[in-house]
């Protein structure tokens, strides 16, 4: 899996875990002995990736000590955000300091395990052959942690489109495949969904189903409760 790029999204507030992130930023909570970044970290340099980028801005001191000490012989790149830029903005700016035109991005929420291996290399097995954007999706009997009473997306075809009540409630695993020309028209700060919309209209979302457990530490109940 040589010359992909992944960023690991660790600039957010962590609102949704309340108390945990007053000092310590989501990214650094432990789970099962090690961090969510530790795990993100050592899941994709296991399966071969050799460019990692974290992008910052809360209390991004504690990240940038927390990589000098454990992972100083890694290739890891850390982008802080003076402004936080949103997810598609985040996103965005990566593309500075890569030289591939498609990254592979991930969200810092998510507790990789062994069994996801196998799909995850599936997924990116065609990194730089995406032509706009690739999300991996899980349906709900896969997905563990942060559930909400409607789904995310649909897929037929392999074509993503939003979710409608009455059909399969299939979820954002939190993580996709995104080539950096769906973002020549955009300005600096914007959401990711604000893309995903407009490639949804352009029948220009794709989309694997994921075959393993996914664990979404979303909130504070979902932490607590794996």
């Amino acid at each position: 899996m040589s010359n992909i790029s992944v960023l690991i999204l660790c600039a957010g507030f962590g609102k949704r875990m309340l108390d945990l992130t007053t000092n310590v930023p989501k990214p650094l909570l432990k789970l099962k002995k090690t961090t969510l970044l530790s795990n993100t970290i050592n899941f994709f340099e296991n399966i071969g990736v050799d460019e990692i980028y974290i992008n910052t801005h809360y209390l991004y001191q504690n990240i940038e000590m927390f990589i000098y000490k454990n992972f100083k012989k890694s290739q890891i790149n850390i982008i802080r955000e003076p402004t936080i830029l949103g997810t598609g903005g985040g996103i965005k700016n990566i593309f500075h300091y890569t030289k591939n035109k498609n990254i592979c991005v991930v969200n810092s929420d998510i507790y990789w395990q062994t069994d996801n291996k196998k799909d995850v290399q599936n997924f990116i097995k065609d990194f730089k052959d995406v032509s706009h954007c690739k999300i991996l999706l899980s349906k709900n009997n896969n997905f563990y942690g942060l559930k909400k009473n409607k789904g995310d997306f649909q897929i037929k075809n392999g074509i993503v489109s939003n979710w409608t009540y009455g059909t399969e409630i299939i979820y954002y695993s939190g993580m996709q495949i995104v080539s950096s020309k769906i973002f020549q028209n955009k300005g600096k700060i914007f959401p990711m969904n604000e893309i995903w919309n407009e490639l949804i209209e352009s029948k220009n979302l794709k989309g694997n189903l994921i075959q393993s457990n996914i664990l979404h530490i979303g909130d504070k109940n979902s932490f607590n409760s794996l």
